[in-house]
């Protein structure tokens, strides 16, 4: 069958590299984007592991820098040849969601569906894609983060409300935690506690702006920040898993008055009602408006003051994907680069 290479995903813990149909103009605001490098998310391994819904077949992949191939007659911005920041969800960058700041919610969104792959289509082409030089191999990871791993961190510590001075918390020590620390430290924060239990993601972590690292989970962990904060909490609480477990850490780290920022994707999360609305504590977060944060953040990364490249431990061929994904299940990786 003529088409593209693409991965795809069967049943839990079955990724393949299979042909199928290249994608195409749908609207006549889209772009075909060839990928230069695409990466594996952490939200992938929902699918893989078999706690989200799997259409046996279907593509996967929804992080993608690459040279744009093709655009529909609307395209104004953005030209065949152009070299393209893709972020993960869609928008036309104009409408009152845009506008307010949620482009991640933009009435027009959609959200790349072959990132691990020869080529990708993207919706709203003119008001989704940013254009940038073509990076050369030391800058590719750095940019490939921006597509949604950093500006999840990013956003993780926008909502959390951090600011200049304050006393931070991160749980979660994968891509997203460590890109919430580097987030912490370049918004301000004097005092950045990472959750963490891997002595390389540690390094890591401390290399961003920790401070401190807490290893201890549950109530010991929660026990362990209120003893460096004189038995308060954190001004902010940035969470980046997603599961119960991780929500009431977040919540057990809060100081009275401060908010949660929470991106990591929810799977069988109660949220402590009680608890929040005794201790005034405040939830505020969600699916990360990457267009919002792309021009700051690629500035930074083009002026050489962040490197969030270096999240990226594994690089791989599109044929040997699911030895990447096997790498990140088992922990081996803390975040893997694909290139077709």
């Amino acid at each position: 069958m003529a088409g593209m290479r693409a991965t795809t995903i069967h049943a839990p813990r079955d990724i393949r590299v299979e042909q199928v149909p290249d994608p195409r103009i749908e609207e006549q605001t889209d772009a075909i984007v060839r990928v230069t490098a695409g990466c594996i998310c952490g939200s992938d391994l929902w699918r893989y592991r078999g706690q989200n819904p799997i259409t046996p077949g279907s593509t996967i992949g929804h992080e993608v820098v690459g040279v744009v191939e093709d655009v529909g007659a609307d395209v104004r911005r953005i030209r065949v040849g152009d070299f393209v920041i893709v972020p993960f969800c869609h928008c036309d960058n104009t409408c009152p969601n845009c506008v307010a700041g949620v482009q991640s919610a933009c009435v027009n969104r959609g959200t790349t569906q072959s990132g691990q792959a020869e080529l990708t289509r993207v919706g709203q082409a003119d008001g989704s894609l940013v254009r940038t030089d073509p990076p050369g191999p030391h800058l590719m990871p750095s940019i490939l983060s921006l597509t949604d791993v950093l500006p999840t961190g990013w956003h993780a510590a926008v909502s959390g409300g951090v600011r200049p001075g304050m006393t931070v918390a991160v749980v979660g020590d994968g891509a997203v935690g460590l890109c919430a620390v580097l987030a912490a430290q370049q918004q301000g924060a004097e005092r950045i506690i990472a959750m963490s239990r891997h002595e390389d993601r540690q390094r890591l972590a401390r290399e961003f702006g920790a401070t401190d690292v807490v290893a201890e989970r549950d109530e010991a962990g929660i026990e362990a920040v209120k003893e460096l904060t004189k038995g308060i909490g954190v001004e902010a609480t940035l969470e980046c898993v997603g599961t119960d477990q991780s929500i009431r850490t977040a919540f057990g780290l809060a100081r009275a008055g401060s908010t949660v920022g929470f991106v990591g994707v929810p799977h069988g999360v109660t949220l402590p009602i009680e608890q929040m609305f005794g201790l005034n504590i405040g939830l505020r977060g969600g699916v990360a408006p990457v267009r919002r944060y792309l021009p700051d953040l690629l500035s930074r990364v083009l002026a050489g003051s962040i490197e969030p490249g270096r999240i990226f431990d594994l690089d791989v061929a599109l044929d040997d994907v699911a030895e990447g994904y096997r790498a990140m299940d088992e922990r081996r990786a803390i975040k893997v680069i694909v290139r077709p």
